[in-house]
């Protein structure tokens, strides 16, 4: 039945019960939480010992109701009742508004959840009293505010859950009204909402505007709402979808990527609810690789997932990041609501769609390219749209690597900040390098992506390892147009610079590799062009028009993949009304010839190696790209 993975739904729930099991050795001495040991979140070790209970709870809510026995939820009923009870070693934070006080939020979400999952081993089990107490912690979901994004789901939940049991009032109602309406306003078409206002799109898009409406209108049985909501799921994981690698790993993009696997929940739910464009033995392949794929390169320390990607990593985390935070990791494990009956459990695997054949998928409302190759199964997806800034906010300060970069990928991490930038334009002022920040999408097509930019030059912090200072050189009405065409393996980048004086020197960068040791890379510079391996993966990085020399640069940090990292960089000299052309190729399969590039006034002609031919014009405001057999 599992030809690609070896892995059953059996796999699924020893790995559940497995995790479950694990942290019951940091329980509190009546389950209220689980303190796992670590560097507390900004939040603080009491906050932290509730996402302990809230996440763990929610998987074996999950495990329960699948296989329709509670049994596992019996170290967790008595917290319910010790968690909003009196003060004391067991004792749940109040919840508060976003900022100080506003983590309980987030977690009472997954409590409401775990409660509608599984109510018949959980609150129709308690007393009217413990009920009560229950209900009064939850309703401060209701009346505090949630920061202005994703976060209204989290009220939402306990609403529904609250309404569900027949506790429902005019305070539950607004708060289900004003979330279902702000997800309105979020909602940016092909399946894809916004995290929030302006242009946030990452796994939050899966795991959190999809999950809690659509999860919680299934577990109540509200078949308009599923009408309604279900169509987008739909739509949402033609795209998202292509966007896990055939190995299982998903993309490396965005915050919160210590969650790990339940970047998985989205495509579990839409097999769940009944609104997915996969089919059942694809929908499995997917998931029980992703599972596999961070089990099998060290998530778990003594059973206990880590904060990090593959083992503990630093530089992938949030200051919000605690020692439990990785178990919203359990969002992942939706899948056990079927059961062994399922369609998803019984089907043969199937391939995922990175496996072939080649594909270069766009994603208009969010300015995505998603670019798959079937020689080795890898996925890179070129950012033209998604820059994690609030429309209040102001275009400057530092750069946010899992945001700002103009590409990501699945076998790839992004560097550090204040590391050399991987995927990058930037130019060089007074000592200062410039960054992106705000993303202004130009356009696309069915191969192609563009956007503009203007660079910020963000001063020197004022105490170190602190962010950066205002004062930087300013460039006025400068912009940086970018565009991106992908065919196979490999994609050609046009950089447009505005209002830039001369001389001015620019960097491009492209894929950064990293590895355990230096010995494990292999570099190569030629020219203006470079190439770097490890393994059976290849970046390389060729200056087309418009660069004089090549280097590589060392990033410190190392990324997520390892702990030696190389960024290859290409370095110019603006020329006002010249074109800044690079090709480059990120790949785990045998390296192939660069297409032939060549530029002439506004035009870019790319000769791809199987014959096909792209044309770019650009003389206007937006490009006109063509691309013939």
């Amino acid at each position: 039945m599992s030809p690609d993975t070896g892995w059953t739904r059996k796999h699924w729930v020893t790995v559940a019960d497995d995790l479950l099991a694990a942290v019951q050795r940091y329980r509190s001495p009546r389950g209220g939480r689980i303190d796992l040991p670590g560097a507390p979140a900004k939040a603080g070790v009491v906050s932290d010992g509730l996402e302990g209970f809230a996440r763990t709870f929610l998987l074996a809510a999950f495990r329960a109701a699948g296989d329709d026995d509670g049994t596992v939820l019996a170290p967790y009923r008595e917290g319910l009742v010790s968690g909003p009870g009196p003060a004391g070693p067991d004792a749940w934070p109040p919840i508060g508004s976003h900022g100080p006080g506003g983590q309980p939020m987030v977690e009472s979400a997954s409590v409401a959840l775990g409660l509608l999952a599984a109510r018949r081993w959980t609150w129709d089990l308690l007393d009217d009293g413990e009920q009560d107490r229950l209900e009064n912690w939850l309703r401060g979901a209701l009346r505090n505010e949630p920061a202005p994004n994703n976060w209204y789901l989290f009220p939402m939940t306990v609403a529904a859950f609250l309404d569900e049991v027949g506790r429902g009032d005019a305070e539950t109602a607004r708060a289900i009204d004003r979330a279902l309406d702000l997800l309105e306003v979020w909602y940016r078409g092909n399946g894809w909402y916004s995290d929030g206002d302006g242009r946030a799109f990452d796994h939050y898009i899966g795991w959190a505007m999809h999950l809690y409406p659509v999860l919680v209108a299934h577990l109540r049985g509200d078949t308009a709402q599923l009408e309604r909501l279900g169509p987008r799921l739909e739509e949402f994981l033609g795209s998202f979808a292509a966007t896990f690698d055939v190995n299982g790993a998903p993309l490396h993009q965005g915050r919160s990527l210590t969650y790990r696997t339940a970047t998985l929940s989205a495509v579990a739910l839409g097999e769940v609810v009944g609104w997915t464009p996969l089919r059942p033995g694809q929908t499995r392949r997917i998931l029980s690789a992703g599972l596999r794929y961070f089990l099998d390169r060290g998530a778990l320390t003594d059973g206990i997932f880590s904060r990090g990607w593959h083992g503990p990593h630093a530089a992938t985390l949030q200051t919000y990041s605690g020692p439990a935070s990785p178990y919203w990791a359990s969002k992942g494990f939706v899948g056990l609501l079927l059961p062994e009956s399922a369609p998803l459990w019984t089907a043969v695997e199937e391939p995922p769609p990175s496996a072939g054949p080649d594909r270069a998928i766009v994603i208009p409302s969010v300015g995505w390219l998603v670019q798959t190759t079937e020689a080795d199964g890898m996925v890179r997806v070129h950012n033209h749209g998604s820059d994690h800034i609030n429309p209040w906010d102001a275009d400057g300060g530092e750069p946010d690597p899992l945001y700002a970069r103009l590409a990501y990928s699945t076998r790839t991490g992004p560097t550090a900040v204040r590391n050399a930038a991987d995927n990058h334009i930037a130019l060089h002022v007074r000592g200062r390098e410039s960054v992106r920040r705000r993303i202004h999408p130009i356009g696309s097509g069915p191969d192609w992506v563009a956007s503009w930019h203007q660079p910020q030059f963000p001063g020197p912090p004022a105490f170190p390892g602190g962010p950066p200072v205002a004062g930087g050189p300013v460039l006025p009405q400068c912009r940086i147009e970018s565009l991106v065409v992908a065919r196979g393996a490999w994609e050609v980048h046009v950089h447009r610079l505005r209002s830039v004086p001369a001389g001015i020197p620019v960097t491009v960068t492209g894929w950064a590799l990293a590895a355990a040791t230096p010995q494990d890379l292999d570099l190569q510079v030629d020219g203006a062009s470079v190439t770097l391996r490890t393994g059976a993966t290849a970046a390389r990085l060729v200056g087309c028009h418009g660069f004089a020399a090549a280097e590589v640069q060392r990033a410190p940090q190392g990324t997520a993949y390892g702990a030696w990292a190389l960024v290859p960089t290409l370095r110019g000299t603006v020329v006002p009304g010249e074109l800044l052309v690079t090709a480059s190729t990120l790949t785990g399969a045998a390296e192939t010839t660069a297409p032939g590039v060549t530029v002439e006034g506004g035009e870019v002609s790319v000769g791809w190696t199987d014959g096909a031919r792209t044309t770019c014009t650009w003389r206007g405001a937006i490009p006109a790209v063509v691309t013939t057999p």
